[in-house]
């Protein structure tokens, strides 16, 4: 295995392109590391990115927000405005792993390892995420529901790292929220994962996006939700039809941990309870 430690994301986009093997990027390497040491892949070539200008940056962009591919769970979570902004995206970084991971984790790394259980995910498709991806071609900007392909498999082609994940600027009386179930009460996967994200106009919902993981092979931006929800004021009614879009739109599998059945239903459920906590953030927003 050969270690690289570029000195601009130009040198690590070029040092990529000339991989002749398997090459990954080291950022907060909480999945890579592991899956070297467990033998389950074993890079030829490892680029340690991490050290590089803007990587371990959050920063304003416009009245949005760039997160650089090295920003850790813990960094933002200590970032007051950053959390205020997009609570949910935030709570889901800070669901993966435990206090020692939250040191080194990464929302690029967690959507790059490509699982359909990540965490940080659906959020960051509910807020409309994009990522800044640089490559051999030059930087171009990509939705984050367009990354994850299939299990482990991403969309970015060979020479290409992501440098930034960016939120987009947040709208008054507006707010996200992310819920998952897991069999344990904390350091596991999601079994499902929902995020929910809408804009208020008094107390009518006027926009929203709606994502759910782990009960398909890539994460689901769930259109259905979202109409169940525009116009309301998040009645019964509302949240019956936004929990029935939730389940209609799963294609999970049956495993050791849930149940296709199981899995549906909870999907509705979750969507029901993050749509409320979203709500009542966006009603507390002025």
């Amino acid at each position: 295995m050969r270690y690289h430690r570029p000195t601009s994301i130009g040198d690590a986009v070029a040092i990529a392109q000339d991989a002749s093997g398997t090459c990954r990027f080291l950022a907060g390497g909480t999945d890579v590391l592991v899956q070297l040491r467990a033998d389950l892949v074993t890079p030829d070539d490892l680029i340690d990115i991490k050290h590089l200008p803007g990587m371990r940056d959050i920063s304003r962009a416009g009245d949005g927000w760039r997160i650089g591919a090295a920003v850790t769970g813990a960094e933002m979570s200590e970032n007051a405005d950053l959390k205020r902004e997009w609570p949910g995206v935030v709570e889901a970084m800070d669901l993966v792993g435990s206090t020692q991971i939250q040191g080194r984790a990464t929302l690029t790394g967690n959507l790059c390892n490509a699982s359909p259980a990540a965490d940080s995910v659906p959020a960051m498709v509910a807020a409309d995420a994009t990522v800044t991806i640089a490559g051999p071609g030059g930087e171009r900007t990509v939705p984050v529901a367009e990354i994850p392909v299939s299990p482990g498999r991403t969309s970015l082609q060979k020479g290409e790292v992501i440098t930034a994940v960016n939120l987009p600027a947040r709208a008054a009386r507006s707010a996200d929220a992310y819920l998952r179930f897991i069999p344990r009460t904390e350091m596991d996967i999601a079994v499902v994962g929902c995020g929910i994200n809408l804009t208020l106009d008094g107390d009518t919902i006027t926009h929203a996006r709606a994502s759910l993981g782990a009960v398909a092979p890539t994460v689901l931006l769930v259109d259905a939700i979202a109409d169940a929800l525009i116009g309301s004021t998040l009645g019964d009614a509302a949240l019956d039809a936004a929990a029935a879009a939730a389940s209609a739109a799963c294609n999970p599998i049956d495993d050791k941990r849930g149940t296709i059945e199981f899995r549906t239903r909870v999907a509705g459920v979750l969507t029901k309870r993050a749509a409320k906590i979203a709500y009542e953030r966006a009603r507390g927003q002025s």
